[in-house]
């Protein structure tokens, strides 16, 4: 039978006996956490299993799948009370429900997302990212895809107070930006996954240069993170198929406005000051 014509929970139970003891610890924890799994980053789930991830991806493929990715995306279809494939909507939204019932489920996960991220929060690494961000010569707001959303709203956010944040959009511009950077620089980096390959790359490159980064994740031990200097996590669990969702925007929105809140609290003379000149000079530009 083709591997994709059973559920990987089957395949895991039917090659169980043919796994080494590191491939059975994952066995186990995926068989047993068959709801949780596909949240987790291969760092987190290498962590758990204690086990290199080297030896998750000796599982991933003994089972057939060509990464990590496509394993947890089989999770997240085989796990309990799942359709045949798994839902791409956040909020558990389905075809039969009300516009009602949406509304509803859409405000209980994003407020869970707020929620989560709160109950994540390292007090201590957001006032040493604030005070880092203030010590700054330049700081470079960067991020891909959906994660580049809200590095553009990171930058136009602490432009209200500071005229040293700039956002970066291209990889090849951030990857310019990293490697002429100054010690006194700092990348600020949004990633839900931490694990890109072209944020890996301008980390690097950062790191060379002796610049500092702090990254904004979801996973705070994700491949990203061991390059940052400050890691902020933020809540918001979405699956293979809900890359995107608003629910995990809204988390890193809500962490980045406790940061920018704490920024501003350590000169807020300054604050005002650059908000009452943003105010009169758009003043005249509203009807």
């Amino acid at each position: 039978m083709p591997i994709h014509a059973r559920s990987v929970f089957e395949q895991i139970s039917s090659q169980y006996y043919s796994l080494t003891s590191s491939e059975k610890k994952v066995a186990d924890f995926a068989l047993s956490n068959q709801s949780g799994t596909q949240f987790m980053s291969i760092s987190e789930l290498a962590d758990a299993c204690d086990v290199a991830e080297a030896t998750i991806s000796r599982f991933c493929r003994r089972l057939g799948y060509k990464g990590y990715n496509a394993f947890k995306l089989a999770v997240a279809n085989a796990s309990p009370m799942r359709k045949p494939w798994d839902n791409p909507l956040s909020g558990e939204v389905t075809a039969e429900d009300t516009l009602e019932d949406i509304c509803k489920k859409l405000y209980s996960a994003e407020v869970e997302a707020m929620a989560q991220t709160m109950e994540l929060l390292d007090l201590n690494a957001i006032e040493q990212a604030a005070k880092l961000l203030h010590q700054a010569k330049r700081v470079l707001c960067m991020g891909q895809g959906g994660s580049l959303l809200i590095a553009n709203e990171a930058a136009h956010l602490f432009s209200t107070v500071s005229n040293n944040f700039t956002a970066i959009a291209d990889s090849h511009l951030q990857a310019i930006a990293a490697t002429t950077m100054d010690p006194e620089d700092v990348i600020f980096f949004f990633s839900y996954s931490g694990s890109t390959k072209e944020m890996m790359e301008t980390l690097r490159l950062a790191r060379q240069q002796q610049g500092k980064v702090i990254l904004v994740t979801r996973f705070p031990k994700s491949p990203g993170a061991e390059l940052s200097d400050i890691v902020l996590q933020c809540g918001a669990n979405e699956n293979s198929l809900q890359s995107g969702s608003i629910a995990a925007r809204i988390a890193q929105m809500y962490l980045l406005d406790i940061l920018f809140s704490e920024y501003s609290r350590k000169d807020l003379e300054q604050c005002l000051n650059m908000r009452r000149r943003i105010a009169d000079a758009l003043d005249n530009r509203h009807v």
